[in-house]
């Protein structure tokens, strides 16, 4: 006879216990919409409402709209070479979006789409703005002290970065289950579900 093991609530360390893997996708679809749409309203707003160059206080000295068109990228790197930022974005979301694909954490879910939201959206200038396709220039506006003057989008890219590095950090993997280190030999193993005592995911 085969031994059925009682369910469990979720602990706080598995809040995403029982959610469907299509769940997920529409967490990473969510994330993307909401990220792309606002950072290319953000960018119309000061193209439609601002002119290149100007500077508006918000809340001085701390945060400024400061309107420019950037053909390279942070601190205006690369201005000769926009086609290669182009190709870089273009290759960054094929590769987010075939990880979306295998993605079964919440957590992933949301780094993930916020960066996809991210890339596409600085992306579409790349290849829809002057002065051509391809080599578009990118609309710039948030403007701190000693910064770079960036938008939506690359916030987005920064900080689900810093969400990815960490949840790579914890170990906690694509499929929602956690890489642990071996106490012997410094091997990782994958912690899956199927373990006995365990049949829950390790997403939190």
């Amino acid at each position: 006879m085969t031994d059925i093991e009682p369910s469990r609530p979720a602990g706080p360390e598995d809040t995403t216990a029982g959610v469907p893997k299509r769940h997920r996708a529409w967490i990473a679809v969510l994330v993307f919409a909401v990220g792309y749409v606002l950072d290319q309203l953000t960018k119309r707003w000061v193209e439609t409402t601002m002119t290149e160059g100007q500077v508006t206080d918000v809340l001085a000295p701390v945060l400024r709209w400061h309107f420019i068109r950037n053909p390279g990228a942070a601190f205006s790197i690369g201005e000769e070479h926009t086609w290669i930022f182009t190709i870089i974005q273009s290759a960054v979301a094929i590769v987010v979006v075939v990880l979306l694909f295998r993605v079964r954490s919440t957590l992933w879910a949301v780094a993930l789409g916020g960066l996809l939201g991210g890339v596409l959206g600085n992306l579409t200038d790349r290849l829809f703005r002057p002065p051509g396709f391809g080599v578009g220039h990118v609309v710039d506006f948030i403007a701190l002290p000693n910064f770079a003057i960036f938008n939506i989008a690359d916030s987005l890219i920064v900080c689900s970065m810093i969400g990815i590095v960490l949840l790579m950090f914890r170990g906690l993997q694509l499929d929602g289950t956690r890489e642990i280190a071996e106490k012997s030999g410094g091997a990782g193993t994958a912690e899956t579900g199927n373990t006995a005592g365990q049949g829950r995911d390790a997403d939190s």
